[in-house]
């Protein structure tokens, strides 16, 4: 995204707030950020652009364990509710943590997946939300959207170390998410709404 914005204050203005989902979540909502990707669950009511975080199938990143309890995982309300609506019972776990377990081909429930299944849409996890700065966010957006993307070596070469994930794992992962909301994708994301 830091390609699409101009002047250096602007570009370090995006590193400035970071977190799992829920804990932005609660900052945009009190409007400490101007504009974030936001959990589907609680963007309901806020204004977005046409840019989200989107699993036309599996995702591979937010699973549900087998387990005799319901287990929510505190860094998501999203896929909590997915879980829920899907009626999956056990241990709901996101990130890298759940990219882990699927790459060690542990059993476990992908929640993208089951939904397409299910209603055969793809799911929307988050949206490009904002509070203000409207247009600004809109040209980003627009700007993202028609830009083919590839990750810079140095950025993977971090994200491996961090995550102790492989490259090639990161880049698999990555091919199974999608950007554009779409006709279909809104309509998943409708579908999501109205069973909430």
């Amino acid at each position: 995204m830091k390609r699409h914005v101009r002047g250096s204050q602007k570009k370090m203005i995006l590193e400035h707030k970071k977190g799992v989902p829920s804990a932005i979540n609660k900052k945009f909502l009190k409007r400490e950020v101007n504009a974030a990707f936001i959990s589907s669950v609680v963007a309901k009511k806020s204004n977005f652009a046409p840019l989200a975080i989107v699993a036309r199938k599996d995702v591979l990143s937010v699973l549900v364990l087998p387990n005799e309890n319901n287990i929510p995982d505190s860094s998501s309300a999203t896929s909590n509710a997915l879980a829920s609506i899907l009626g999956l019972k056990g241990e709901v776990v996101i990130g890298d943590r759940a990219l882990k377990l699927y790459l060690e081909n542990v059993k476990a429930t992908d929640l993208a997946g089951e939904w397409k299944k299910k209603y055969n849409l793809p799911f929307v996890f988050a949206l490009l939300c904002y509070n203000s700065h409207k247009k600004e966010t809109l040209q980003i957006a627009s700007k993202f959207l028609k830009t083919k993307h590839k990750i810079p070596q140095y950025i993977l070469e971090h994200a491996s170390k961090k995550t102790e994930i492989s490259k090639k794992d990161i880049l698999h992962y990555l091919e199974h998410i999608s950007y554009e909301l779409d006709y279909k994708a809104l309509k998943g994301l409708n579908k999501f709404w109205k069973l909430t």
